[in-house]
């Protein structure tokens, strides 16, 4: 029982007001180059605090999302030329966890970039106690319910992250993690199919074989294909939807 009534969250002030100025521009209603008003008639306007305009204006800055500029003010950005990585959440958020085919597209071009590579190094660079780590995952794996969805995208979110780790690159995982939450949603909606479950957990068993041989470009090949069969499965799924 203690678990099925955990307290009742609400946004913050603050998160109320930087959802409301993402949806404003990324939907084009405030757009680029624009002027916001100056902190305190936001805060008038929005009977808001200070601080917690001041505090939102910040965090959109980081996205990328707006320009601050101290005494002049603030102003709307382009953020396809200063978005941050913080910037795939918003916009999956912002249409309501579905992929407008041109960000998707991207991010499946991105990916195959990058995570080739990272599997291509995994194979050079891995160490007993990756695989290891790796042997722990396929075991859980082999157990796994194909129906919980949740778990099963944990799981293989984790698979990734541990190449990434295993390249021996310090920035790809860091990388991947900053991509973590985009990339649970996106995975989310494709292990809603269970059928799809044991290929891509075969998929997995193949590439941690070769990269114990150490074959670096059998991994890349693989990688590719998960990559690959994953992309087809999920337009599919997301175009039926």
């Amino acid at each position: 029982m203690q678990e099925l009534l955990k307290p009742i969250k609400t946004e913050s002030l603050k998160e109320v007001f930087i959802s409301r100025f993402e949806n404003l521009i990324l939907s084009g209603k405030l757009f680029i180059g624009q002027k916001l008003p100056s902190e305190r008639e936001l805060a008038l306007q929005l009977g808001v605090s200070r601080p917690v305009v001041h505090e939102g204006l910040v965090d959109l800055a980081a996205k990328g999302l707006i320009t601050l500029t101290p005494r002049i003010g603030s102003a709307v950005n382009d953020y396809r030329t200063t978005g941050s990585l913080s910037m795939l959440t918003s916009l999956f958020n912002y249409h309501d966890g579905q992929l407008e085919r041109s960000i998707l597209e991207s991010v499946l071009d991105m990916r195959m970039l990058f995570e080739r590579e990272t599997a291509r190094l995994a194979a050079v660079h891995r160490t007993d106690d990756h695989l290891t780590l790796f042997e722990e995952i396929l075991k859980k794996e082999e157990i796994a319910n194909v129906h919980n969805t949740s778990a099963i995208t944990e799981m293989d979110f984790r698979f990734h992250h541990l190449i990434a780790i295993a390249s021996g690159n310090m920035i790809y995982p860091l990388l991947l993690n900053s991509f973590k939450q985009f990339y649970l949603n996106l995975a989310g909606q494709f292990f809603t199919d269970p059928s799809l479950v044991p290929t891509v957990f075969k998929f997995h068993k193949e590439l941690v074989y070769t990269i114990k041989e150490k074959n670096k470009d059998r991994a890349m090949t693989i990688m590719e294909h998960i990559l690959n069969h994953g992309e087809t499965h999920l337009k599919r799924l997301i175009a039926d939807n």
